[in-house]
């Protein structure tokens, strides 16, 4: 019986252990303590977005980025297609202004993910994760983003904005001091998305979303911009629901930006991030206007702990 007894503890031992770390970004993921909220935007606010990330190589910002936990970047797969090296890669995060060298925290890349079925041709898959060599310390300017869960789905017209130091016309690059910006957009329906872009021969598919002033224009993602994040306010939380992956020119009226969803690829983050997995969120056809709070995603370790606490085997031999 002492054996038994001691099984079950050294069980609760570790599904506690579990449980406190899959959890753990939900704590921080998704605040924005010193958030009161591009083509069509402002320059943010301090600390506004504090999971915005800089892609750089050799100094030169060329992507956006979302900090998902104190290690990890999620960015799109076509930034880092052409080239992949970790020669002279790094990322910046908590930082406003590019051009403040002492702003913010830099780390060199240690690991490149890019999707497995990543299509360069038809932008399918267009996600990848990127392992920082150096854990970023948290902080109201430096927090994780929290992710759409599996099965998440939001309704057209949900308020969502995307930042980013991208250029603030179709082919002009952000001026100095390259202070980052912010814009808000709808989202747009897969189905109005899908009718803009039928002449191009391109596909939106379940895996990406689309946002934009459809019809109307004006505001919108550019060059630079891509692998950040787009993200809306739900129950208090900020949630990343797409990366940004491609569109027609920058703020096109017919033209919405589409975005890779990010709950689709739940699985193939956690199994990349498995150590400390990003805070995933699930919500269900969410509009600005509704009042139904964000349902939490139940993880593989609060099952565990909860299948433990909960067995009456356990409990007759802990009395």
């Amino acid at each position: 019986m002492c054996v038994w007894r001691c099984v079950y503890l050294v069980c609760v031992a570790v599904a506690l252990f579990c449980a406190q770390d899959c959890s753990a970004q939900l704590d921080v993921c998704g605040q924005a303590p010193l958030n009161t909220r591009i083509v069509g935007g402002q320059d943010a606010p301090v600390g506004a977005w504090p999971w915005q990330a800089s892609l750089s190589r050799s100094g030169n910002h060329f992507c956006g980025g979302a900090l998902i936990n104190n290690q990890w970047v999620l960015t799109a797969a076509h930034c880092l297609y052409n080239n992949a090296a970790l020669d002279g890669l790094s990322v910046r995060v908590g930082v406003r202004s590019l051009g403040g060298a002492s702003e913010g925290v830099v780390s060199e890349v240690a690991q490149v993910e890019l999707h497995p079925s990543y299509d360069h041709s038809s932008f399918h898959h267009d996600i990848a994760l990127l392992r920082l060599q150096s854990p970023a310390p948290f902080s109201d300017r430096l927090r994780p983003a929290c992710l759409a869960a599996s099965g998440s789905n939001f309704a057209p017209g949900t308020r969502a904005w995307v930042a980013g130091w991208g250029s603030t016309q179709h082919g002009e690059p952000l001026g100095s001091p390259q202070t980052l910006r912010e814009v808000e957009v709808p989202v747009v329906s897969n189905s109005a998305c899908q009718t803009a872009y039928k002449g191009y021969n391109i596909t939106i598919t379940d895996t990406m979303l689309c946002a934009g002033l459809l019809g109307q224009g004006g505001k919108d993602t550019c060059q630079g911009d891509s692998g950040g994040v787009l993200v809306s306010k739900q129950g208090g939380v900020w949630l990343a629901m797409g990366v940004v992956s491609f569109g027609i020119g920058c703020g096109e009226a017919q033209y919405p930006g589409v975005y890779t969803r990010a709950a689709p690829y739940q699985s193939w983050i956690t199994s990349l991030t498995r150590s400390s997995p990003p805070g995933f969120i699930k919500v269900h056809a969410i509009t600005q206007s509704t009042n139904t709070a964000p349902h939490l995603s139940v993880n593989a370790c609060s099952r565990l702990l909860l299948l433990l606490l909960s067995s009456p085997l356990l409990l007759s031999l802990l009395h």
